[in-house]
């Protein structure tokens, strides 16, 4: 066998560091939200309790992971001139299948967040990653590229309801975390609130990556 051919073998493998990497860098280097500043009006608007915005990270996912693998497949058979087309189709096709999925079986919760998954059709998170990597690359690894933006773009989400919720309703999840004594920040209850929270993270996160130089 020769070196080439083993170092082909290699980088297919399941968990080569190829694709290790694949789903690493979009969780912190190339992150969609911190670094690439992608998914921004999710994140203003459905961050102010953890359970909302849990159902939209896994939503987001299903749908970028899927879609991903779908466009994968039908990639060669895709005329180039309609390729956005059919992308919008798949990608509306798969946020029906999870807005009907929370209607049935999270009512209460598909009314906060039913607006902002119908907004996932036009997510620049879902729509650069099929144009980006999908549309050129196998469909075991257009998967590990969804897992990875979708699970980015989730922890940042998450961080900010997190400290929304804690420092706006006192409350995680719905439960009584911090006593009736301690002052509630209304401000973590506007989008404003959710925009400091979402520059911080980004500033710290840059500044650790060496995106910001110290002074």
């Amino acid at each position: 066998m020769s070196t080439e051919t083993a170092e082909v073998k290699k980088s297919e493998a399941l968990l080569s560091k190829r694709r290790r990497n694949i789903v690493k860098d979009p969780f912190d280097d190339n992150n969609p939200v911190t670094v690439q500043v992608l998914g921004i009006c999710s994140a203003l608007a459905v961050t102010a309790k953890m359970e909302p915005t849990l159902v939209m990270s896994i939503s987001v996912m299903f749908v970028v992971v899927f879609a991903n693998l779908i466009i994968s497949l039908l990639r060669n058979a895709i005329p180039q001139r309609i390729r956005i087309i059919v992308q919008l189709g798949v990608v509306a096709t798969l946020v029906i299948i999870v807005n009907e999925v929370l209607k049935a079986y999270l009512y209460d919760v598909s009314k906060v967040v039913g607006v902002y998954v119908g907004l996932i059709i036009t997510n620049c998170i879902v729509m650069g990653r099929l144009e980006a990597f999908a549309m050129g690359n196998k469909p075991y690894d257009s998967i590990l590229d969804g897992f990875g933006s979708a699970i980015g773009y989730a922890w940042v989400i998450l961080a900010v309801a997190f400290f929304r919720e804690l420092f706006g309703s006192g409350t995680l999840f719905g439960f009584q975390v911090l006593p009736d004594a301690f002052p509630k920040m209304g401000l973590m209850t506007s989008p404003v609130g959710a925009f400091i929270i979402i520059g911080l993270i980004i500033w710290v996160q840059r500044w650790r990556n060496g995106y910001v130089e110290s002074e």
